[in-house]
């Protein structure tokens, strides 16, 4: 029913843009996957400038609906296709973009390591720093890193328990 009220929102305030928006994500053993998301930006929000970081609080190209959708983390709810394709795990490191892979493969060592273990829609890095961690790729390894490290089911759990909460 959640989807449903989405789409059904996302319809109604842009009814030529598209529900749903994939993009090329890099996974478990650097493998790439198109990622699925419900769309919070107007289409097209990277032709002129190229891959950019989202800056939450700075971010112009949020639709008004998509606002909303990322400040609850729903857009990330059509992940479950990916889940549900073996491509995600619900618990892992967040994919990152390729162009920002081949970037901080280059600065940060042991960037790559994150890649041992599926990524997920929720992970160690995002319920001890969410969105704060997008801009420092650094910090965010570290917590990715510990969950590659020490991954098992409790951890799993106290991280999807600490996502509700964090959200």
């Amino acid at each position: 029913p959640l989807f449903l009220v989405i789409i059904a929102a996302l319809k109604l305030s842009a009814p030529r843009h598209p529900v749903f928006y994939t993009q090329a994500r890099v996974g478990r053993h650097n493998r790439r996957f198109n990622m699925v998301k419900f769309r919070s930006m107007v289409p097209g929000a990277e032709d002129q400038t190229g891959p950019v970081m989202v800056n939450e609080k700075e971010e112009k190209r949020y639709t008004k609906i998509g606002r909303c959708l990322r400040k609850w983390s729903l857009d990330e709810l059509p992940q479950l296709y990916n889940v549900l394709m073996g491509e995600m795990s619900l618990v892992g490191p967040r994919p990152e973009r390729p162009h920002f892979v081949e970037a901080f493969e280059k600065e940060i060592p042991h960037f790559r390591y994150r890649t041992q273990v599926k990524a997920g829609i929720t992970g160690w890095a995002q319920v001890n720093g969410r969105s704060v961690l997008t801009r420092r790729p650094e910090q965010k390894l570290k917590y990715d890193l510990y969950y590659v490290n020490n991954a098992s089911f409790l951890l799993d759990l106290k991280i999807l328990l600490k996502t509700v909460f964090v959200v």
